[in-house]
């Protein structure tokens, strides 16, 4: 790469990390995102002591089932945290038309994530990560369309082995419920949502990418589990018998649709 390619990347990295927009960002998350998302919900916030030593860069990571998760997020932790955070954003979904991906950076200080094959932003969170720049990224790669977890993809393990730093286990209790997929805005009448703060999590001496990615999912789990049975909600173990008693009750269905074949009818 010329030297002229190599500054133009250095300057379009910038702007993730530009005073005078974490500025604009801390002002519109604070007058306008905030205070509209804590009127609407009742957030209860866990575990802000794991976060006395964290410094940038780092990796939060969280269970994905509500549109309010990131808002919570961003909310929730201290300015020191937020301030240069960044979230992944699918790049075909944020980033594919002029005025979606401005509020998503204003906000969010968005970067476009690939998915489904793209590969045009290929190596951009490491890139941010050696920048400085903290990430906030969901490894189920989408959102749970029944509050259930899915398996977690291996980049964030991998990230946090390749580039040397800590991820932020974070559980968000709730949050399905206030708005789940589909819901335009969280549902009336202020349900709680508990944002649940683990300790930074490093791969343990010889711990392999996929055992650091099913650690990290585990300690989610328990993390979410722990505060749900704490305050009487559904834990995954009960969002998981849900989606099993639909399919089964769905296939059952089926079968019962089915023409009887000849000898039966006789």
């Amino acid at each position: 790469m010329s030297s002229k390619g190599k500054s133009a990347g250095r300057d379009d990295l910038g702007k993730y990390s530009d005073a005078p927009q974490a500025a604009a960002r801390f002002v519109a998350q604070q007058l306008i995102m905030k205070p509209y998302v804590w009127s609407a919900l009742s957030v209860h916030v866990h575990g802000r002591r794991h976060l006395d030593d964290l410094e940038a860069p780092f990796i939060a990571i969280a269970n994905h089932s509500s549109h309010v998760d990131t808002t919570v997020i961003y909310g929730a932790l201290p300015r020191r945290l937020s301030r240069n955070l960044a979230a992944g954003a699918a790049a075909d979904y944020f980033f594919n038309q002029k005025g979606k991906s401005l509020g998503t950076r204003l906000f969010f200080n968005a970067y476009p994530v690939d998915r489904g094959g793209m590969k045009g932003h290929a190596g951009l969170s490491g890139r941010l990560l050696d920048d400085g720049v903290p990430l906030l990224i969901f490894p189920e790669g989408t959102r749970s369309r029944t509050g259930a977890m899915a398996k977690f993809k291996m980049g964030v393990a991998a990230l946090s082995i390749q580039h040397s730093i800590p991820v932020l286990p974070i559980a968000l209790v709730g949050a399905y419920a206030a708005m789940p997929y589909g819901q335009k805005l969280p549902v009336p009448g202020r349900p709680d949502v508990h944002i649940v703060f683990g300790h930074p999590q490093r791969a343990l001496p010889g711990e392999t990418v996929p055992r650091f990615t099913e650690r990290l999912h585990h300690l989610v789990v328990e993390l979410h589990d722990t505060t749900a049975r704490a305050y009487g909600m559904p834990t995954q173990e009960d969002f998981q018998r849900a989606v099993a008693l639909r399919a089964a009750a769905k296939k059952a269905a089926l079968e019962a649709d089915k023409p009887k074949d000849a000898a039966g009818d006789a």
